[in-house]
């Protein structure tokens, strides 16, 4: 099956400077892709580049199996796009600006627009000049999204939101992929990207560094992991662990810092022991990313 997105060698630079180098990426149906890095990484250059508001250096992208630049206008009618500086215009209202964004898209479906505004919790009355950023950020997810498209590129989307409409925004997410279509999450709000996506890129100085599922992150983070057992164990029991980097005994307790995935840790210990409870610090995406990014020798 074609990738949604597709994207083969991919480049821009700025004279010398390469802002984007060698992007290499395919993300597929039904997909959440994470793209991670700080600011002056590499994430807007290469969505402009998808969105094709510039033009690349070199290389090739496709959305839908059409290409971002030769069918940019076509294209328009199937995605939905929210740029991380969002510009609306000040002295329209809400409903005016959504309603402007749906004719020019062809006509949109007012019943699901209406939804949209009901589920973010949307002043549409209101100019956007009268907005708060949060409630100017929720007009430009309802545009993202109001055409029901099969693929949406989000460029910080959860800027200025509270923690109730980030929920509604990580539904939407969520329903996009379910339904089959494709999101492009540009985010440096690394709990958003943990909780939706299912693989990501970490971007670093214009070149893509990483790219893995959510949960191959996790097991590269070392854990905190606390075990009781029905007895005290030997020290021996846990030699030839893979992944244990520190251990410490007390009584029937077990204090281990480990790296790797859970399941292999549970396997062995279960063959040489009976645990009766076990505590984890889950192994978060941030610890992760800063590995990456303090490691030059990536």
């Amino acid at each position: 099956m074609e990738p949604t997105l597709h994207t083969s060698g991919l480049g821009k630079n700025y004279g010398d400077f390469a802002a984007l180098a060698d992007l290499n990426l395919s993300v597929s149906a039904g997909e959440v892709f994470g793209f991670l890095g700080p600011n002056g990484a590499g994430k807007t250059t290469a969505i402009r580049l998808l969105m094709n508001e510039i033009r690349a250096t070199s290389g090739t992208a496709s959305i839908l199996g059409m290409d971002v630049h030769r069918d940019s206008l076509a294209l328009r009618h199937r995605i939905g796009y929210l740029p991380s500086e969002l510009a609306l215009y000040p002295n329209m209202t809400g409903a005016d600006l959504i309603h402007f964004f749906a004719n020019l898209r062809g006509g949109v479906d007012a019943r699901y627009v209406e939804q949209l505004g009901e589920r973010l919790n949307v002043q549409m009355a209101k100019k956007i000049g009268d907005l708060s950023s949060g409630n100017r950020q929720k007009i430009g997810i309802i545009q993202a999204f109001m055409n029901k498209p099969e693929f949406v590129i989000l460029d910080e989307p959860s800027a200025g939101l509270d923690p109730l409409v980030q929920r509604e925004l990580q539904g939407l997410i969520r329903e996009i992929a379910d339904a089959g279509g494709a999101v492009f999450l540009s985010s440096h709000t690394l709990s958003e990207v943990q909780r939706v996506a299912d693989r990501v890129g970490i971007i670093r100085s214009g070149k893509l560094i990483a790219l893995e599922t959510i949960a191959s992150l996790r097991g590269k983070s070392i854990r905190k992991i606390e075990l009781e057992l029905s007895s005290g164990p030997e020290e021996s029991v846990f030699e030839g662990i893979a992944g244990i980097r520190s251990l410490l005994i007390e009584g029937n307790r077990v204090f281990i810092s480990y790296e790797g995935t859970m399941e292999k840790l549970l396997a062995a210990v279960m063959s040489k022991c009976h645990p009766l409870d076990i505590s984890t610090n889950e192994a978060d995406l941030e610890e992760v990313f800063l590995t990456y990014y303090h490691d030059e020798s990536v």
